[in-house]
C-alpha cells in the first residue's frame, strides 16, 4: 500500500499543489495559501509542430488582498524554458510556505 493521499480537484495538480492557466499565464499553488507563483510565457517558439516556451517570468506573490500589487511580489526572475519556470517556482513555494 501506498501512503500516498488521493486530492480530489478540478484542477490539473503539480507534485500536489494546483496549476491553473488562463491564456499565457499559469498560476501555481493554492490561493488559500500565503503564497502563489505566476508564470507568465513571454514568448515560444514552434517545434515540431508544439509551442515551445522560451521565454517565462516566473515571480512568488504573496495572496494577501490587503497588500497593493507591486508589494505582492517577493521574488521574480526570467528563464528560458518552461521546465525551468516550473522548477524554480516549485523550489520557491515550497520555501515560502515551509517558513
Amino acid at each position: 500500500m501506498s501512503n500516498v493521499k488521493k486530492i480530489s480537484s478540478p484542477f490539473l495538480l503539480y507534485r500536489g499543489k494546483p496549476l491553473v492557466r488562463c491564456g499565457n499565464i499559469l498560476y501555481y499553488g493554492d490561493m488559500n495559501d500565503k503564497f502563489v507563483v505566476k508564470i507568465e510565457i513571454k514568448s515560444s517558439e514552434k517545434q515540431h509542430d508544439l509551442e515551445m516556451c522560451n521565454k517565462a517570468i516566473v515571480q512568488l506573490i504573496e495572496t494577501d488582498p490587503e497588500i497593493s500589487t507591486k508589494k505582492k511580489i517577493i521574488k521574480s526572475s526570467e528563464k528560458s524554458t518552461f521546465y525551468s519556470a516550473i522548477d524554480i517556482a516549485n523550489v520557491w513555494l515550497e520555501r515560502a510556505l515551509n517558513n
